[in-house]
């Protein structure tokens, strides 16, 4: 696999310390898998929906962020999409869930599972 490697200087992605202890812990319950992989695809009622994956390996590709202990692959053609995402994990009463706070979104559909862009 070629996986091309983040430059810091420009790095695009934020993974908020509650989100990187809840990574890490999906990592530790999956043995098949070393990344969590990031990418966006069309779909919803709004336009785009993000995708998390546990895997083993990567796309040729993917882009490579190392935060801390977790690696975080990041499809190279859903980036411009996600350039100055924050990734966060939120506790809301009974619910948790992984939150994107990116700068990107235009709109967000009434259920929350996808998101608008401008072109």
């Amino acid at each position: 696999m070629s996986v091309e490697a983040f430059n810091p200087a420009t790095q695009t992605v934020t993974v908020l310390p509650s989100a990187l202890d809840h990574f890490r812990k999906q990592l530790e319950g999956e043995p098949n898998a070393s990344a969590i992989r990031l990418s966006v695809k069309p779909s919803g009622c709004s336009g785009y929906m993000y995708i998390l994956d546990l895997v083993d390996t990567g796309q040729n590709d993917d882009l490579q962020m190392q935060v801390d202990d977790v690696m975080l692959l990041i499809d190279k053609a859903s980036l411009p999409i996600l350039s100055g995402t924050e990734i966060d994990y939120v506790k809301e009463g009974i619910n948790r869930q992984v939150k994107f706070i990116n700068p990107n979104a235009t709109s967000e559909c009434g259920c929350g599972e996808s998101f608008t862009v401008n072109d």
